[in-house]
């Protein structure tokens, strides 16, 4: 048994939205404020802590038509029927679809889901809802105290609680609010529009079960807010290592509990500790004791004095020093855990966790022993559903990846669960993290992306993209492109924007010029990843379904008969860049391309521009301009800046433009030297762009007015986006 997948609906901003799980972890990945905390928040509301749902949870571009519905009731005559707006109420609230996928020999476990006496295995579904639990008194106590506050208020202007739906249900939602669960019909399922859960008809009624998964899953969570700190925090509710240890400690290991034989020898050795040490208490109190006898006590009838101890098992634990560490190995040199870094605390504190929710799950140890006859039958549910959220926070990089990596593996470490397929494990994880994401296959990420309001008055949502379709495909573009990203850290998954470069010159300057010259770029979550003009258009897909705003800074790669040429006019060149010809704007005439219009270089659903060399004027060794056409970004890089070259040299290619800019050659010369310079030198692009950054005031240097277009183009786009 396994989740399938889960339709949410008017949960914060994702007001409709289908979610695929993995068989095994499914990754949930986006920018900021994208959707993932809503989404696991809404697993965690919903199948564990449902009385904890706030009217912030709600899609808050449905609280005006919630609203509307407490308006409409207070304009209501008394003389007339009530109009409850049932099926108002059930568009705008909250509600999670969770479809399971049932075995054959698994039905025994949901006998009391079966929708239909003909269904007989795959998918199953329930719909679990916030809903009013009973209408007729959330409707009465609503204009009750509304008009209790009008009545009150009286001409006054002072505003009085309740003013309107909201502000009602900010104090009343537990007491008018359930969640409430539905039987769903497999049949009815949207293949075609996955982004519209089915309707349930008008006759439908609730199950009486308060939890239709009781029994089928178990749900474990990592809250983000771990509260994990060293034991050095003065905060009493600080979570530590020797805290978590004492609590496993108690309840899958403690001796005490149903002893085995294998626990005689340990409790023997406890009860004589106890009698030694009764017996020192008592005869080192002894002196004490008589003195009272100089008080009459006990004298006739009171009973006498006699000390004895209580040693527990878990008392050798209780202390922050119960978890030690050997720095260098050595058996006789320990430090308490506080000495050890918080990071690798975290990293063993969820690993722990992980384990204890395994060995609880599997009833291990001394655990069952606390539950009653009845308790202990068919415990074991099918399927254990484990939500972390963010496991980056106080671990390094190499720590996020040791434990994405082994996470799913310890959940699993248990005989009736390495080769069984009767008891299912499901790994959701919500991450920041690129490191996280990089470690785990594409088929397990799901990416949250942003969807803006149509207009201003519209608030923004979220939907989710399965990115296992993305890179699914059986070819060699897909699998170029996953085999890129692999090489790469995955940080285009949580960013705003995205810049391809051609090259790692352009990487490493590119990041110059945003700091230099544009604030609101340098602020902004952007992914710059270094991708050959030739296989960039190999990413369209996985922009397009990211939804990326995406500058494609490239070169023009001038060829003629498939050899490189410096770019002129009229002599019939073309382009021999792949993204150019394949991607946007789909041409390879290169006089077309140089006369394109900056409008032009931009796609039609204004998500990619293109941004390449184009013509420079200027007038060196002479009083009028002259125009030249750059081949590559260096040599486009140098012509932009001929003054701060003819005036300052340096190493490699400075050198060359210093010499080319003092030569007194005209600028056709200078631009076939440079074109040849470059072609045979092609290693020299790296340390160009390092010795650049090093030179005495970098900050002169200007982007070439091409990148700089793009990225004013960029720049513009985001704030839009705002």
């Amino acid at each position: 048994m396994k989740i399938s997948f889960v339709e949410l609906q008017n949960f914060r901003k994702l007001k409709c939205c289908r979610i695929d799980f993995s068989d095994k972890e499914t990754i949930f990945v986006g920018a900021n404020n994208s959707g993932k905390t809503s989404a696991m928040d809404a697993l965690i509301l919903f199948l564990k802590e449902k009385s904890n749902f706030r009217t912030q949870d709600f899609t808050l571009s449905n609280w005006k038509k919630i609203d509307d519905i407490g308006i409409s009731w207070l304009e209501q005559g008394t003389d007339t029927e009530v109009d409850y707006k049932e099926k108002e109420w059930d568009k705008l609230l909250p509600q999670l679809d969770i479809w399971l996928n049932v075995e054959e020999d698994e039905i025994h476990y949901v006998s009391h889901l079966i929708p239909t006496l003909d269904w007989d295995g795959g998918k199953l579904g329930v719909r679990l809802k916030l809903t009013p639990e009973n209408i007729e008194t959330l409707y009465s106590d609503f204009c009750e105290a509304c008009n209790r506050s009008k009545e009150i208020k009286g001409e006054s202007k002072l505003s009085l609680w309740p003013s309107h739906m909201w502000e009602f249900l900010e104090k009343r939602l537990h007491k008018h609010f359930t969640i409430k669960a539905y039987i769903l019909d497999p049949l009815k399922i949207s293949e075609a529009d996955s982004n519209i859960p089915q309707e349930l008809p008008d006759n439908s009624l609730p199950l009486e079960m308060a939890n239709p998964f009781m029994g089928l899953v178990r749900v474990d969570i990592i809250n983000a807010q771990r509260g994990f700190t060293d034991s050095n925090d003065s905060n009493t509710h600080s979570v530590t290592l020797s805290s978590q240890l004492r609590e496993y400690y108690s309840k899958h290991l403690d001796p005490s509990k149903e002893p085995t034989k294998k626990d005689i020898n340990a409790l023997q050795a406890i009860e004589d500790a106890k009698n030694a040490f009764d017996k020192k208490l008592n005869e080192s109190f002894a002196p004490s004791i008589k003195e009272l006898e100089t008080i009459n006590y006990p004298g006739f009838g009171n009973p006498s004095i006699s000390l004895s101890t209580k040693v527990s098992t878990i008392d050798g634990l209780n202390h922050d020093s119960a978890v030690r560490f050997k720095p260098d190995g050595r058996s006789d040199l320990t430090l308490p855990e506080r000495y050890n870094g918080l990071g690798y605390q975290n990293l063993i504190s969820m690993v722990f966790k992980l384990i204890r929710f395994r060995d609880s799950w599997m009833q291990i140890g001394k655990s069952l022993s606390e539950l009653s006859a009845g308790e202990k039958e068919d415990i074991y549910e099918p399927l254990h559903l484990v939500l972390i959220e963010e496991p980056e926070a106080h671990l390094h990089a190499q720590a996020q990846q040791v434990f994405i990596k082994k996470a799913y593996d310890i959940l699993r470490e248990h005989k009736s669960l390495k080769d069984g397929e009767q008891f299912m494990t499901q790994l959701i994880v919500s991450t920041h993290s690129n490191h996280i994401a990089h470690e785990v296959a594409f088929k397990s990420l799901r990416y949250f992306k942003r969807k803006p309001g149509s207009d201003k008055k519209e608030i923004s949502t979220s939907i989710v993209v399965n990115l296992s379709e993305t890179f699914g495909k059986n070819d060699a573009t897909s699998k170029f492109a996953a085999r890129y990203l692999k090489t790469t850290h995955c940080d285009l998954f949580f960013a705003d924007a995205v810049i391809l470069v051609e090259g790692s010159s352009e990487r490493m300057l590119v990041p110059h010029f945003i700091r230099q010259h544009f604030p609101l770029l340098s602020t902004s979550y952007i992914s710059i990843l270094e991708i050959g003009g030739s296989h960039a258009h190999t990413l369209e897909p996985l922009i397009s379904d990211l939804g990326l705003i995406t500058l494609i800074i490239t070169d023009l790669d001038s060829v003629e008969s498939k050899k490189a040429v410096l770019p002129e006019l009229g002599k019939g060149y073309i382009t021999g860049n792949s993204t150019l010809k394949k991607w946007h704007p789909q041409k390879e005439d290169l006089e077309q391309l140089i006369n394109m219009k900056e409008e032009e270089k931009v796609s039609k659903n204004s998500q990619i521009r293109v941004a390449y060399q184009t013509k420079i004027e200027l007038n060196l060794n002479s009083d009028e301009l002259r125009s030249v056409y750059p081949y590559t970004f260096e040599d486009s890089l140098g012509f932009t800046n001929w003054n701060y070259f003819k005036k300052n040299n340096g190493n490699g290619f400075i050198n060359k433009l210093n010499s080319e800019f003092n030569s007194g050659e005209d600028i056709s010369t200078i631009a076939g030297n440079l074109f040849d310079y470059l072609k045979d030198n092609s290693r020299i692009k790296a340390p160009f762009a390092l010795d650049l950054l090093f030179m005495e005031d970098p900050k002169k240097i200007k982007a070439p007015e091409y990148i700089q277009n793009g990225l004013i183009w960029l720049e513009t786009e985001l704030k839009s986006k705002e």
